[in-house]
Parts: C-alpha cells; sequence; structure tokens
C-alpha cells in the first residue's frame, strides 16, 4: 500500500477513535458511520458501489479579478475578509498561479454567495 494510502487510513482511524470517545454519545454514530479500511480502498480505486457520491460542479479557472471587482474591494479587503494571503491574490490576479482545490471551491461560493461566506466567517471569528 502507497505512503498516501497509509496516511488515508490512519486518518480514518483517528476519526473512529475521536468519535467513539466523543461525549455526544448516540451522536457520533450518526456524524461518523464505522467504516472498515476495505471501504477506504474500494472507493479510492473508484468503486462507489451501494454508496452516495456527491459531485460539485467547480470551474476550471475562476476570474479572481472581476469577483473582487464586482464585490468592489480591494486586494487587502478581499484576502483579509476571506482568509486569503495578500500574496496569493495578487498572484492569481497576475495570472503567476491559479487557484486549485479549495481556494476555488471557496471562490467559487464567494462568487456565488459572497454574503453568506462572510457572514459564516464572522460567526467563525466571534467564536
Amino acid at each position: 500500500m502507497s505512503t498516501l494510502g497509509k496516511k488515508i487510513l490512519a486518518g480514518l482511524a483517528d476519526a473512529r477513535e475521536f468519535a467513539t470517545s466523543s461525549t455526544t454519545g448516540s451522536l457520533d454514530a450518526w456524524v461518523i458511520q464505522p467504516f472498515r479500511s476495505a471501504d477506504a480502498r474500494e472507493f479510492a480505486t473508484g468503486s462507489t458501489m451501494g454508496r452516495r457520491v456527491h459531485r460539485v460542479a467547480v470551474p476550471e479557472r475562476i476570474d479572481v479579478k472581476a469577483i473582487r471587482a464586482g464585490l468592489n474591494m480591494t486586494q487587502n479587503e478581499f484576502a483579509a475578509t476571506f482568509g486569503f494571503s495578500i500574496s496569493s491574490v495578487r498572484n492569481w490576479e497576475q495570472g503567476k498561479r491559479e487557484p486549485e482545490g479549495p481556494a476555488r471551491v471557496l471562490l467559487t461560493v464567494i462568487a456565488r454567495e459572497p454574503t453568506a461566506v462572510i457572514r459564516a466567517l464572522k460567526r467563525v471569528a466571534a467564536a
């Protein structure tokens, strides 16, 4: 098994241990369902038989400058509001780099529902 596979399985074991040791009682079984390491291996190889898989539509290319301009924010304001580094915002806008993975997802949500993201992030900061 690859190193990545071993890390994934270790993470799953940690999650299971956390779920069973938590003080939330029966909610744990509902939040994190029991799993087998075989399930993780099957999913990693593309087998989804009998499982619900949710796929999201995330554009390959994101126009960060257009999103920011639509919100009437400076680069500094945009970075601070949404938790990006200013250098990332600059690099994306100048075409030196492309947002990847989670950043693309967040930028997609910001483009569609900026007030929801701002509201959610303000709650996190206040907590």
